[in-house]
């Protein structure tokens, strides 16, 4: 089984702009407003307009609606330190890069549309 994400956002411009600057993933295929694949390593994330969802779609948000609520997108990285300098090389805010209780070291941040996301190490330090 693999797991790709398909998020719904406002603005497919800022959303790729975010992915692709600040963490890293690459335009798989040719990029489009209305669906882009990107991806980065085994990890897949596609943008989508939102409003190409139907206005009975059970996921449709309304603007300014925070959406992504109760979900957590937790990206496994070889060396998060360098993927840690890229993002905040950036400018984009982001948490410090902590080391956890459980072994693992991450830092967090929230994508131009709320989705919130934890990029971590893959092993115990």
């Amino acid at each position: 089984m693999q797991l790709s994400l398909e998020l719904f956002v406002e603005t497919p411009e800022k959303s790729l702009d975010f992915y692709r600057r600040v963490l890293g993933f690459e335009v798989q295929g040719s990029a489009s407003t209305e669906y882009t694949m990107l991806s980065n390593g085994d990890a897949v994330i596609a943008i989508n307009s939102r409003s190409t969802l139907s206005s009975d779609h059970p996921i449709r948000a309304e603007t300014r609606q925070r959406v992504g609520l109760g979900v957590e997108i937790v990206l496994k990285v070889a060396d998060v330190e360098d993927v840690y300098r890229t993002a905040r090389d950036s400018g984009w805010p982001l948490s410090d890069l902590a080391l956890q209780p459980w072994g693992l070291r991450d830092f967090r941040l929230v994508d131009p549309d709320g989705y919130y996301i934890r990029v971590t190490s893959r092993h115990t330090s």
